[in-house]
């Protein structure tokens, strides 16, 4: 490993402690890889973040250009985002999709179009995270692997579980709370038993959070339904270090630099002590999880689109201190689209410049016992614990979502953000403070205003490829699917098993709908392949 020197000759040193060590500080911070994990989950390495940007527009085939593009830039990882269907579960052929396939990420139905998106890429090598619905993602990727001769249980990568909150303030999958808690928990037991380095379980907080939270609400909210869905696996007879080393975080970072860094820290400190007390977890991979992050999409503006540029440079800044295991930065143009060419390079070189120029890697935790830092992190974390025990004493979280307490509460914070732009308490440059004339604002608007047209070829080919399909097998597969929710089992294999012979992810997903008891399309537009609404 490298001597870190500054430019004046000075020896950096990986870590900085106190000179003598105590209870107190090996009870509240500990060094980087050791419990709490306050400082850092990994002991110094010399290796940065992560990088990659946030990547998937039009269909598969253009998705896997986009990727080998940034791959060709630097990019260590693969961030994937749906289009609007993909991510509510829809087909591209659904009569309200027509107008959305491929323009606001990659169109994906089926195990065709996951062969075509990951065409030579090494999976045995590259991390790939998915935005998209994480149990399709899974068998998919599974399957690919399979197909290539690269064992399953080496992918590296994420899927997203969001049983609690997607309904209400992201893209809705139209299916049952219960249902749908259900089909997280089996892909991240599945995950825990055929892909042990693949984290089958990433706890997305950045969706909710852009509806106007602040760090201490993304932050509660997040351990209620990590703690929820815990228990629920661990309900089923699981052994909590069979699963815990692969979840993962995903957060949100804004603009409130100092904020930020100590609610990573907190959310270290909090996860570790509620896998090792509460929940009994002895492997210390358990205890230290790893923190992704993807910048404010809701600092952006459209005014004065090269302001975010800067914006996302100051957030790589605040997560680099923060030590984070991988980051993705909000383009400039993602106030208007999913990013463009020009806008991934920016993003990716930000990040780039950022981690090799700066000397920011050198030191690990380095605001760690500053009396500032130190302060705002034990604040951080008592409001998150008051929030996560004030929202647990009103009930069963489950009964909270059914009854409507989550979608009350992102209507309020939605409202209260409007308010807080609107009436400079949030500042934004070059929308409530240093506007200038729409005449003038042009530098970069020509590539954020870009729009990426719909794909109406893709739906006149999806049902051509449809009708080529076996249907008798399409029909055996989609049934064992029915009996298989109906049975109470671990869904995957009858995921996997359909999707291996052709069935689509609204198919499936229809068919999970209507074994439990609710119409195959929410919709009213399709009937079920099987027959009857049982």
């Amino acid at each position: 490993m490298k001597e870190n020197l500054t430019r004046s000759g000075i020896k950096l040193s990986p870590v900085y402690q106190p000179t003598k060590l105590d209870d107190d500080y090996g009870k509240r911070f500990g060094n980087p890889g050791e419990y709490p994990f306050t400082r850092g989950t990994r002991a110094y390495s010399g290796q940065g973040w992560i990088q990659r940007e946030l990547s998937g527009e039009g269909d598969a085939r253009r998705s896997n250009e986009q990727f080998k593009y940034l791959m060709s830039l630097g990019q260590t990882g693969l961030d994937v985002i749906g289009d609007s269907p993909t991510m509510s579960l829809m087909d591209p052929d659904h009569p309200l999709a027509r107008y959305t396939v491929g323009t606001q990420g990659v169109s994906l139905c089926c195990h065709e179009d996951y062969r075509q998106l990951l065409e030579d890429i090494p999976l045995d090598q590259m991390s790939i995270s998915s935005s998209a619905p994480s149990m399709f993602t899974v068998a998919s990727l599974y399957l690919v692997a399979q197909e290539r001769g690269v064992s399953p249980a080496k992918l590296r990568g994420s899927v997203i579980e969001w049983p609690f909150y997607s309904e209400h303030c992201s893209y809705a999958y139209k299916m049952p709370f219960d249902l749908h808690l259900r089909m997280s928990c089996d892909v991240i037991e599945f995950c825990s038993k055929h892909m042990p380095r693949f984290h089958g379980y990433l706890e997305d907080t950045y969706f909710f959070s852009e509806a106007g939270l602040n760090a201490v609400e993304e932050a509660a909210l997040g351990f209620v339904e990590i703690r929820h869905i815990v228990r629920t696996l661990l309900a089923r007879g699981l052994d909590i270090d069979s699963f815990a080393p692969r979840i993962a975080i995903l957060t949100n970072c804004s603009m409130d630099f100092y904020e930020e860094i100590a609610k990573i820290r907190a959310m270290r400190r909090i996860y570790a002590r509620m896998m090792k007390e509460e929940f009994g977890a002895k492997d210390p991979r358990s205890q230290a999880v790893n923190i992704a992050v993807h910048t404010s999409g809701l600092s952006l503006t459209t005014e004065q689109p090269a302001n975010n540029i800067v914006r996302g440079a100051v957030q790589t800044v605040a997560l680099g201190l923060a030590g984070v295991s991988a980051l993705e930065i909000s383009t400039f143009d993602e106030g208007y689209r999913t990013p463009s060419k020009e806008a991934h390079l920016v993003g990716l070189r930000t990040q780039q410049v950022i981690d090799l120029e700066t000397n920011i890697n050198a030191v690990q935790d380095p605001f760690g016992g500053s009396w500032f830092m130190e302060s705002l992190t034990d604040q951080v974390e008592a409001r998150i614990l008051a929030m996560v025990k004030d929202i647990e004493s009103r009930g069963d979280p489950a009964d909270l979502v059914s009854s409507g307490f989550f979608k009350q509460f992102f209507h309020g914070t939605m409202g209260r953000y409007h308010h807080q732009v609107q009436d400079g308490e949030v500042v934004k440059v070059g929308m409530n403070v240093h506007q200038m004339p729409a005449a003038e604002d042009t530098l970069l608007r020509d590539i954020s205003e870009e729009k990426i047209p719909p794909l109406f070829d893709r739906i006149e080919q999806l049902k051509a490829w449809r009708a080529a399909r076996d249907q008798a097998q399409l029909l055996a597969a989609l049934g064992r699917v029915h009996d298989v929710v109906k049975s109470g089992e671990n869904m995957m294999e009858a995921v996997l098993d359909a999707t291996r012979v052709g069935a689509t992810m609204g198919e499936i997903a229809g068919v999970l709908r209507q074994a439990w008891g609710t119409p195959y399309d929410p919709y009213g537009y399709l009937k079920s392949p099987l027959g009857g609404e049982q």
